[in-house]
């Protein structure tokens, strides 16, 4: 027979620590496992016939790792600083880069400091959502970045890798 506390610990637990970045002012976070690195922007090579928030491809030490801009993934203007830099992570196990404004910190958030996503109404996805931390005193988006690009996106990515491999 299965308890209550039997059934909690088969619910995944969100917490544990989150690289946090920046995208047009406001703060979400990465499950630190998933990070590999932190790389500085550099030139990408554009690969024809991509959905536009697919930037390219760059040569990381000899791999080809394909880019996504999440400003743009996310609907946002398309924007470079000196501050831009790529996380490369691990995604459904394909190692691709993610643009983003700035990274901030690595923090670690408690499950009782996060919530589920609410709910926006019909038509509003937020399933890429782990959830919405709460730290410092600050709101934290936390994505699951396996569920931040679709299916048919996350293929894009894998031909852009083995096409220009």
């Amino acid at each position: 027979m299965r308890t209550q506390s039997d059934t909690a610990t088969l619910t995944p637990s969100r917490a544990g620590k989150y690289l946090t970045f920046f995208l047009a002012g406001e703060e979400y976070g990465l499950e630190i496992l998933k990070v590999s690195e932190i790389i500085g922007l550099q030139p990408i090579t554009r690969v024809p016939r991509m959905p536009e928030f697919v930037r390219g491809v760059i040569n990381l030490r000899g791999k080809v790792i394909p880019i996504t801009d999440l400003r743009m993934k996310f609907g946002m203007d398309a924007r470079d600083s000196e501050d831009s830099c790529i996380i490369v992570v691990q995604m459904s196990g394909v190692q691709t880069g993610i643009v983003v404004d700035r990274v901030s910190e690595v923090v670690a958030v408690a499950e009782a400091d996060i919530e589920d996503a609410p709910t926006f109404g019909a038509g509003i996805r937020t399933e890429f959502l782990l959830g919405i931390g709460k730290t410092g005193g600050r709101v934290k988006l936390l994505l699951d970045i396996d569920k931040v690009l679709a299916t048919s996106e996350l293929a894009a990515l894998e031909s852009a890798q083995t096409h220009t491999a």
